[in-house]
């Protein structure tokens, strides 16, 4: 009998076990009730046609005005009542697992001498978006049976945090924000008011963030007092329609100074500065920001004014070169390998090192005294401790954000070409130079649209060598600076990319 119980128990088991497999998802529901009235009198409207966007059921209401919608699936909700006669009302609700969400509607006599705007039409981004960039462009329709002049409302409502924003459009149909949140669903609904009728809703409409994105920029704001790491990305909006600030995101805490950001796409890596025990050393990230981990240690990076130092990444990423005072040190990027690669013949402070893409042996490097003039640009040759090229020396004023092209046959660089030399480094004119390796033609700046009183500074190759990253500043301390894009060969103005933004750099 024991064993007859135990076979007999065994096979429930097997058949329950066998089955837990196929499982039906369970969908969850809500209902949403309310009561529509007229918005003058009070008396209940009856046979109001009552619907949702997302669609889920249509009802109309009895005849006390009231209404039910029953399994709803759960989710955010645009109602919307029409009746005949009527303007259309609209409210927006959420319906919760086995809740009754309540909406009501006082919905108003449509004006016989003048008729309400139509309802606005979302077109972009459309309902139910994914992989949106962390900037988007809003645009939307709508009419007015009188051409009455219509102004709008845009409303924006986190599905994460639930905070809206608010903003006053104006007569405009498109409106841009800015600083979104990574893989985030949004809400919006846009509100025209034609100031005589009663203010008109769209349907809610919602898209989702990506979840990270592809930004091939890296730069520096201050904020909070401190230097952070943002990175960012072109609009890719053709033409004169390009908006600056695309996709920025925070990278580094912004209680804590972290600056000079150099991007690997070999290693997935951001190299950036940070102060860490009174000294300035090489940290490196992931690109969103996690992941941070100081690589120098026996030396830190220092010479004249922290701020100007700039190191590189060297030998297929595998090492990063960095100035010491008049030594130049390499250490590998896991940190490991810590070694002297070059020391300067005069003492010299290094400043700046850049170093080709297919020379290993090859580096450029930036050399001052300890007031940061007396500037010498030259190449150099590791191997034999040699210099090979003199790009600039013998000349008055700062200079520096050097780089070099991949086969080492062309360089850049920023010269002040006022020649103020003085005690608080103050750089009053500062030009780009792109200059042949080996040439002896006269140093010609590149024609940017830079203007009297500004300074282009940080300059770097685009990774095609086909234009150039720059800093444009004015000339007076406390100026705000701008990152901008200068292509080879074009016609077109320098475009902006980032504001308020300083120190760039692009991979």
């Amino acid at each position: 009998m024991k064993k007859y119980i135990f076979l007999v128990f065994a096979s429930f088991f097997l058949i329950n076990f066998g089955c837990s497999e196929d499982t039906i998802d369970v969908v969850l529901t809500g209902n949403i009730s309310g009561k529509v009235t007229d918005k003058i009198t009070g008396e209940a409207l009856e046979n109001v046609k009552i619907t949702t966007n997302p669609a889920s059921t249509t009802v109309f209401t009895d005849s006390v005005g009231r209404f039910r919608l029953v399994d709803v699936k759960v989710d955010d909700y645009s109602v919307q009542a029409e009746l005949a006669g009527y303007a259309a009302g609209f409210e927006s609700t959420t319906v919760q697992e086995g809740k009754t969400a309540a909406v009501s509607f006082e919905l108003k006599l449509a004006n016989s001498d003048n008729n309400p705007p139509s309802v606005p039409n979302l077109v972009t981004p459309e309902d139910g978006a994914v992989e949106q960039p962390l900037q988007v462009q809003f645009i939307w329709e709508a009419s007015d049976p009188e051409n009455d002049e219509l102004s709008y409302k845009l409303d924006l409502r986190n599905g994460s945090t639930d905070e809206i924003q608010v903003f006053e459009v104006g007569q405009d149909t498109t409106f841009t924000v800015s600083n979104l949140q990574l893989a985030t669903k949004y809400f919006w609904q846009v509100t025209v008011t034609d100031d005589t009728n009663d203010p008109v809703s769209s349907i809610i409409s919602e898209f989702k963030t990506i979840t990270f994105p592809d930004n091939p920029f890296v730069f520096v704001r201050k904020n909070n007092d401190n230097l952070v790491i943002y990175s960012g990305a072109e609009d890719p909006t053709s033409g004169t329609s390009q908006e600056p600030d695309f996709n920025v995101l925070q990278l580094t805490s912004e209680n804590v100074n972290s600056f000079r950001p150099k991007k690997s796409n070999i290693l997935n890596k951001i190299a950036f500065l940070r102060n860490s025990g009174g000294n300035t050393h090489i940290f490196t990230m992931n690109f969103n920001g996690t992941g941070i981990t100081q690589i120098t240690s026996q030396k830190p990076i220092a010479g004249f004014r922290t701020e100007e130092l700039e190191f590189t990444w060297a030998q297929n990423d595998s090492k990063i070169y960095y100035p010491h005072f008049d030594k130049l040190y390499s250490i590998n990027s896991d940190g490991s390998g810590f070694k002297l690669e070059y020391t300067t013949t005069d003492g010299a402070f290094i400043s700046e090192v850049a170093v080709p893409q297919f020379d290993d042996d090859l580096v450029m490097l930036k050399t001052n005294n300890s007031s940061g003039y007396n500037i010498r640009i030259y190449t150099a040759r590791l191997s034999t401790q040699t210099e090979e090229n003199i790009i600039l020396e013998n000349v008055n004023g700062a200079a520096g954000g050097i780089d070099i092209s991949a086969n080492a046959d062309k360089v850049l660089f920023t010269w002040d070409i006022s020649g103020s030399e003085n005690n608080s480094y103050r750089i009053f004119q500062s030009r780009i130079f792109l200059h042949p390796i080996g040439s002896t033609d006269p140093l010609v700046p590149l024609d940017t649209d830079v203007l009297e009183g500004e300074n282009d500074l940080d300059v770097k190759f685009s990774p095609s060598e086909g234009a150039v990253i720059f800093t444009r500043k004015r000339n007076n301390f406390g100026a705000t600076p701008a990152i901008f894009s200068y292509i080879f060969d074009d016609n077109q103005e320098d475009q902006l990319l980032f504001t308020e933004a300083f120190m760039p750099d692009w991979e």
